[in-house]
């Protein structure tokens, strides 16, 4: 599987699909990268945006309680009542004061829910706080509270979220607005304090949606706590506010350290408070994500589109080139008769198929003339060899009739000039390129039989040829050539007699051939050369066994042909090499039947 796979991909259709399916998937995940970026970055900055704008209306819903107590503030420090009570040298009367004062108080507190207490008090001991019956916590120490202290110095105090405690038995949550009451002839000193219920503030940020998980807190100028939902367990050292007062120097957005909260701040020019929403990225980036996870299906969907649509459109083009691919493989295989049907698709590949017939016709022409030519190759050498009776081996056996004629020994006249008549008759009437090899074994007997009668006392030759191969058809003129080499080349040479003998049987898978002598034989450096190129020295009555090897091999194939075994002093075997015709398939080597032994 692995295999084909590499296969697919290395072929140009998956090399196209890969190439197309890389490309589409670079184009969709940028795409999807930018977009997701560009989405979180959009409802990031939707998000701050409005975020900013809810904490922002609600640093002026709290603008509007302050202004509020500020105005009912500077109602009270304004009132002639109040002053004449607070700093008449003898004592006022107090129930008339009172009631006036505290119908004053009243209706400023009517006409605002979010108001606790409105009280006064001077530093002679004399206060009012709401109304007649509201008494002063004895217990309170209001002297050494803070805002008192800094009121009483000229400061309009706002203070944070805290316990007042400054009326009896009463406890509530307020953001206490304090004031000096100008007038004291007498240097004593007066405050006004206003007290807004914290509680009006802290359902103001509780009922602001900033999520599920979202929250809003305020801070003052100091980065004191003034509001958080937490606040208790903040307190109470349970839990810790990662956001810092170093924050409030900075943007008006800032993440939290480990990126999971982001921070949006808004400072009031009329408290100096700081109110900061707390909003969480996971649920900012819920939509993102939904939005993320549709990019992905999206991307898939795209990418198995375009894989589709690049398979059917690469088919289409690849499909006729992986015909022609085939059709190349059959004319590799040497086979140029391949049918080539070219696409009616009037593009390059239409060429490419027409260039391509073109060339198969052109090659079938190039082999049929080759063939041919070698075919008229193969008859000129034939002829050439038919003709090749060696002007002075004629010369001599005509000699040697002459001679033996006058010595008066006609039968061996007889047989001499029957013989060469043979040869001659074979050599210029037959114009057969094949033969049976009993014809080549006869015409080969003919020419030794003029040899023996020449060479009396230098030659004898046998023939041993099994006679189930004696019908068999092969080219002619393959057996005489070589006895020519073997007598010219070995015998004449030798001391002594010498004998050549012919041998003929079933090889291995192969009909074998041997002209075997026992002559001079070769050096180890001459059998190296046996097929080198070389003039024919017809002096020497030399015909070429290079001739005899190149037409049986281009006849038979390039396995079939020649080979040579001879060790000096001792002779030399010349083995031929021929196929097997198909009647003799699977037969073994040594059929007991001969040609007979002479």
């Amino acid at each position: 599987m692995a295999k084909q796979n590499s296969s697919y991909v290395k072929s140009l259709q998956g090399k196209i699909n890969v190439s197309l399916l890389f490309i589409v998937a670079a184009a969709v995940i940028s795409f999807m990268i930018i977009s997701i970026d560009q989405s979180r970055t959009a409802v990031r900055n939707t998000a701050i945006e409005y975020t900013s704008q809810l904490i922002k209306m609600m640093n002026e819903s709290i603008d509007s309680y302050i202004t509020s107590m500020e105005s009912i503030a500077r109602i009270v420090v304004e009132d002639s009542d109040v002053r004449d009570f607070m700093f008449s040298e003898k004592e006022p009367d107090r129930a008339l004061y009172d009631e006036k004062i505290s119908g004053l108080f009243r209706t400023l507190r009517d006409s605002g829910s979010d108001i606790r207490n409105i009280g006064i008090i001077s530093e002679n001991g004399r206060y009012l706080i709401n109304d007649i019956d509201t008494l002063i916590n004895p217990h309170a120490g209001y002297e050494e509270m803070g805002w008192y202290q800094r009121a009483l110095s000229g400061e309009e105090v706002i203070t944070s979220s805290h316990v007042q405690n400054i009326v009896y038995n009463e406890f509530p949550w307020v953001v206490t607005l304090s004031r000096k009451i100008p007038g004291g002839e007498n240097g004593t000193g007066a405050v006004l304090f206003v007290d807004l219920n914290f509680g009006s503030i802290s359902s103001l940020c509780e009922k602001t949606s900033l999520g599920t998980k979202g929250y809003v807190f305020i801070m003052d100028d100091a980065g004191n706590l003034i509001y958080h939902p937490r606040q208790r367990l903040i307190y109470s050292g349970l839990m810790e506010e990662e956001f810092t007062p170093d924050m409030l120097q900075g943007e008006d957005a800032v993440f939290s350290e480990d990126g999971q909260k982001l921070y949006i701040i808004s400072r009031s020019e009329v408290t100096g408070w700081t109110m900061v929403g707390v909003t969480y990225m996971d649920e900012m980036m819920s939509r993102t994500n939904r939005l993320r996870n549709l990019f992905y299906l999206m991307a898939i969907v795209l990418m198995g589109v375009a894989l589709t649509v690049s398979i059917f459109l690469t088919d289409m083009v690849t499909k006729p080139l992986r015909k022609l691919r085939g059709t190349m493989k059959i004319v590799e295989d040497g086979n140029f008769d391949v049918e080539i049907e070219e696409p009616d698709t009037g593009d390059e590949i239409s060429d490419l198929f027409r260039s391509f017939r073109n060339m198969i016709l052109k090659i079938r022409e190039l082999i049929e003339q080759n063939t041919e030519e070698q075919r008229e190759k193969r008859k000129s050498e034939l002829n050439a060899l038919q003709a090749q009776i060696n002007p002075h081996f004629l010369y001599n056996t005509l000699d040697s009739i002459i001679w033996m004629a006058e010595g008066g020994n006609k039968r061996d006249v007889v047989l001499m000039t029957s013989s060469l008549a043979k040869l001659l008759r074979k050599s210029i009437s037959n114009r057969n390129e094949m033969v049976t090899l009993s014809e080549e074994i006869e015409y080969t007997r003919s020419y030794l039989t003029i040899q023996k009668m020449r060479y009396v006392d230098k030659l004898e030759y046998e023939i041993d040829v099994e006679s189930a191969i004696l019908h068999m058809e092969i080219i002619k003129l393959i057996i005489q050539p070589l006895v020519e080499n073997a007598i010219y080349h070995g015998i004449k040479y030798k001391e002594g007699k010498g004998l050549v003998r012919i041998e003929g049987g079933f090889g291995e898978e192969q009909i074998l051939l041997r002209i075997v002598d026992n002559g001079v034989g070769m050096t180890r450096e001459e059998l190296s050369h046996v097929f080198d190129e070389r003039e024919t020295d017809t002096r020497k009555n030399g015909v070429g066994v290079l001739n005899v090897h190149r037409r049986i091999g281009l006849y038979y194939g390039g396995e079939y042909g020649l080979s040579f075994e001879s060790e000096e002093g001792k002779g030399t075997v010349v083995s031929i090499h021929l196929p097997l015709p198909d009647m003799f398939r699977g037969r073994g080597e040594g059929s007991e039947e001969k040609a007979g032994k002479e």
